[in-house]
């Protein structure tokens, strides 16, 4: 006969490998948001690098053609800063599946403890009976 806690180990082994599953993918987008951030800094950089830069004598064209390109620079911080946000929230997303799997996986964790304990002890007592049985039957009358 199988017992409980047997039966709930193909549960149990999933849940853990969920959970290793989601944490993996936590990894992930934590080392996506490093990259965004990382990416976002050195726009930063070259945008006030750029604008710092003097060029002398120049044209109107030219310093149409420098603030527009300083435009686009700021652009696309814009939008690296508003990928920061969407990976900030993918993030606790993420975290909070993790969290979610955690506590399924200890759930089960601490039902198959139960079941172990209440089969350790039943176990007992049914070795105990025999033991009983066994000296009673060994007792003169």
């Amino acid at each position: 006969m199988n017992s409980r806690s047997r039966r709930l180990q193909p549960a149990v082994d999933q849940a853990h490998q969920h959970t290793e599953d989601v944490l993996a993918q936590l990894a992930t987008q934590q080392q996506q948001l490093a990259r965004a951030e990382h990416q976002l800094g050195e726009l930063e950089r070259y945008r006030n690098e750029y604008a710092a830069a003097e060029e002398g004598a120049v044209s109107v064209t030219a310093l149409l053609n420098r603030q527009q390109f300083i435009a686009r620079i700021d652009q696309a911080i814009a939008q690296q800063a508003a990928e920061i946000d969407r990976q900030h929230r993918r993030l606790d997303q993420v975290r909070d599946r993790w969290k979610q799997a955690h506590a399924r996986e200890s759930a089960l964790d601490s039902v198959v403890a139960q079941h172990q304990e209440h089969e350790r002890r039943a176990e007992e007592r049914r070795e105990q009976a025999e033991i009983d049985e066994r000296m009673q039957h060994r007792r003169p009358r």
